[in-house]
Formats: C-alpha cells, sequence, structure tokens
C-alpha cells in the first residue's frame, strides 16, 4: 500500500508548531522545562520583572542569535544557513508567545491537571523536533548548532548533543540560582530531568512512526538553497 505524501516543507511549519505549542503547555504546567531552552527561560523570567515587553519568545530568539554568533566564531565562518536559522527563530519566538497567551487563558486546577499539560507539551515537543528531522529547511540555532559542531569535531552527532544538553541543564541550574537564591528553582525542575531522560528516545520514536505512516517529498526545488 502506497504510503500518502508529506511535504518537507509542511512538516517545517508543523515542526514550528508542535514545538511552539509544546514548550508553552510544558511552561503553563511549571514542573520544568526542557533543557534546551532553560536558560533563555530563566533570562526571561529575570528581565521581565523590570522590562515586561521582554517575552520568553524574544529571549529565545534574542539568545539564539548569541548562540549563532558563537557558532560562527567556533567555525571561523559565517554561513548562509545561519541567517535561516535566525530567521526560524524569530518565528518560533512570536508563535511561542502567541501559544504562551493562549494557554494562559486555560484554568488548571490542582497537580493532575498540571501533569498532564506537562505529558502534553512534552509529547508535543517531541513531535515538532520529529518534523524538523523530515526537512530541509533551517531549524533553529539550537539543532543547528549541535548538527555544526558534531561536523567540525568528527563525533557523533548523538554525543554531542547530550553533552550540549548537559551544559544547557547545568547553566539553567547556574542562572536560577544566580537571579533567584539558592532557596528557589525555577525553570529547572524535576520535568526537566524526565525531559532529559525520556526525550531521545521518544524523538526517534515518532520519527520512525512517522516514516512508516508517510513518504515525505519536496513540494519545491529549494533543497540546494537552504543548502547548509
Amino acid at each position: 500500500m502506497k504510503k500518502p505524501v508529506f511535504y518537507t516543507e509542511a512538516a517545517y511549519i508543523a515542526g514550528l508548531l508542535f514545538l511552539a505549542l509544546g514548550t508553552a503547555f510544558m511552561e503553563r504546567a511549571d514542573l520544568g522545562i526542557s533543557m534546551v531552552v532553560a536558560p533563555a527561560y530563566l533570562i526571561h523570567l529575570k528581565l521581565s520583572q523590570s522590562a515586561a515587553f521582554y517575552t520568553f519568545g524574544t529571549s529565545e530568539y534574542v539568545f539564539q542569535a548569541f548562540l549563532i554568533l558563537l557558532l560562527a566564531l567556533v567555525m571561523r565562518r559565517f554561513k548562509r544557513a545561519y541567517l535561516f536559522s535566525f530567521a526560524t527563530a524569530v518565528i518560533y519566538g512570536f508563535t511561542l508567545d502567541l501559544f504562551m497567551s493562549l494557554a494562559a487563558r486555560i484554568p488548571i486546577a490542582g497537580f493532575a491537571m498540571r501533569l498532564v499539560f506537562y505529558a502534553a507539551g512534552l509529547a508535543l515537543c517531541s513531535v515538532g523536533v520529529a518534523f524538523f528531522f523530515k526537512t530541509y529547511l533551517i531549524p533553529e540555532a539550537y539543532e543547528l548548532f549541535v548538527k555544526e559542531i558534531a561536523e567540525k569535531l568528527g563525533a557523533k552527532t548523538a554525543a554531542v548533543k547530550t553533552v550540549y544538553d548537559i551544559v544547557s541543564c547545568a547553566v539553567g541550574v547556574a542562572l536560577s540560582f544566580i537571579f533567584f537564591g539558592f532557596g528557589r528553582f525555577e525553570g529547572v525542575k524535576i520535568g526537566t530531568i524526565v525531559c532529559a531522560l525520556v526525550n531521545g528516545p521518544l524523538i526517534g520514536l515518532v520519527s520512525s512512526l512517522m516514516d512508516r505512516a508517510f513518504e515525505f517529498r519536496d513540494a519545491l526545488p529549494l533543497r540546494g538553497f537552504f543548502g547548509r
């Protein structure tokens, strides 16, 4: 039986939407967010206290701009793909703020409801990342940073991803202590640890299920233009 076609350009849009919605749900649950976005989230929490305009979405693309500049310094060159990655970060940032606003209107009563939001957010984020794996369009700086560094070092992407996640989590913990003191954890909580343990296998499972269900194919002849 022939599988239905899922265009890779649509996978890019789906990846953005699922990832933004999942992150908004996890933030609403307040059980701990992904270690990947923890630094940007902690910076948002601190700066938004005195600058209300500095939203989580804004913090995301500002922090990712820093990552892209750091990547350019490490690679000793600035690729066209880096600009597209920043554009993705900006679109994602505005989408995240929209979903954050909508999620804030949903009443959450009790721990069970928070757990439901967290689980839904974790699943949605995994689906979003899996969709990004299916497109040639440039993903956010987080994924691009890992891929580029892995290629430069000649290392496995999974190994570099693990190191990056550990460093990101450590930075998040450090920022929580610096901004809010040792007696208060913000952003990095038990849900962050759970995410670190199950995120990789869950993304792999979702990606495998997608391959079984769909044939991913380009709709536009732009793969070379977005080459990395």
